[in-house]
């Protein structure tokens, strides 16, 4: 029988996990407890890959403590050699009599082996316990394995009469500095960043993570690493002296004819990756793109864009997530709309409901889902 106390104990795992939210890509967030009784001997969290995952964290905290214990972790523990040993065996080294899993790993290369490495050797075994909030942790991983692809945030800044720029282009600045801290955070956490030529000719952004404008990120871990920076770029028009360019870590999707162009070799000669893709009328065929991410091992993926390839994925029914910050201001009819959705009457309208609403600064926040 799960227990307030089995809850308790499973909840801060929960806040352990996310603690890694800016670093571990592209593995799994995962916390870790080890306690016995209301006691808790020891605890972690995975910071990044390659180093230590959350149980042999919180083993190495509980020491000769494990032995008897019960351990719970917010991801089912790997059962096989990666760039680290098997966490199930090392629990079972450490003598855990219980282990509490909020969700089996969808990952092929464990799903179910490591709970049954654990029950082979003895260890009483419990999954479900704070499924929910354990797989939401991990939305791009979880989707990555299940479907191939990515988990899709589109981020946009809006004006109160949904204008995301002057008709000039000018839109430097919308919304204010809490909700750009806000955006630098949403950044930290995607894996890879994607856009258009069309944005990257227009306004030549960095689409970096700047840490000093994120703020107080409490006790998360500090950002490793950059996100990819993908850019949709049917005929490797990017130029060569763009921001987005700069630090590397850059890779471009272009028509296959585009592959052998001068413009795309002299992208290639500065380390960008260039890859072949469908392209239809309207754009690029953004579910092969996506295929593509999902093959480089991209789980969460933040889209900023214009209103091009943003109306092409709403369309497309493929964004699992709308950030919306909304600043109270007009910017006037002629100016840039959010999406391109050529809809004719209301009973084609796409609705969302709202999952998250909040002051940011002088702006609001919404996180929206499609309905």
């Amino acid at each position: 029988m799960i227990s307030d106390r089995d809850r308790a104990m499973m909840a801060r795992a929960v806040q352990l996990a996310w603690r890694g939210r800016y670093s571990t890509h592209p593995n799994p967030r995962v916390g870790c407890v080890i306690a016995k009784g209301n006691r808790i001997v020891g605890e972690g969290w995975h910071e990044r890959a390659g180093e230590a995952h959350a149980e042999v964290r919180a083993l190495s905290e509980a020491g000769q403590d494990a032995r008897g214990a019960t351990a719970y972790v917010t991801l089912e523990p790997c059962s096989h050699y990666g760039r680290t040993p098997p966490c199930a065996k090392a629990l079972i080294d450490a003598g855990v009599a219980q282990v509490y899993a909020a969700t089996k790993d969808p990952n092929p290369s464990v799903s179910g082996r490591g709970l049954d490495m654990l029950r082979d050797a003895g260890i009483k075994v419990t999954e479900g316990l704070l499924a929910k909030e354990s797989a939401n942790l991990n939305p791009g991983f979880m989707k990555r394995m299940n479907t191939g692809r990515p988990w899709v945030r589109l981020k946009m800044a809006a004006s109160l009469d949904g204008r995301t720029a002057m008709a000039s282009g000018e839109s430097q600045w919308i919304t204010g500095p809490e909700a750009r801290r806000d955006v630098q955070r949403l950044r930290a956490i995607s894996d890879a960043i994607l856009t258009g030529v069309g944005t990257v000719l227009a306004d030549d952004p960095s689409l970096t993570v700047r840490r000093d404008e994120m703020g107080d990120i409490g006790d998360a871990t500090d950002p490793s690493r950059q996100p990819l920076r993908v850019i949709a770029d049917r005929d490797a028009r990017t130029p060569t002296i763009a921001r987005i360019l700069q630090g590397g870590n850059v890779q471009v999707f272009c028509a296959s004819s585009a592959l052998a162009s001068a413009p795309a070799q002299d992208l290639a000669a500065l380390g960008v990756s260039l890859t072949g893709v469908a392209w239809k009328d309207n754009g690029v065929d953004v579910s092969e793109l996506l295929d593509a991410l999902g093959e480089l091992g991209i789980n969460e993926l933040l889209v900023e864009a214009g209103p091009t390839l943003a109306g092409t994925f709403i369309r497309e029914n493929l964004v699992d997530e709308l950030w919306l910050y909304q600043a109270p201001v007009f910017l006037g009819s002629t100016g840039r709309p959010t999406a391109h959705l050529p809809l004719e009457t209301m009973a084609d309208k796409v609705q969302w409901n709202v999952l998250d609403r909040r002051q940011v600064g002088e702006d609001q926040r919404l996180i929206l889902v499609r309905r």
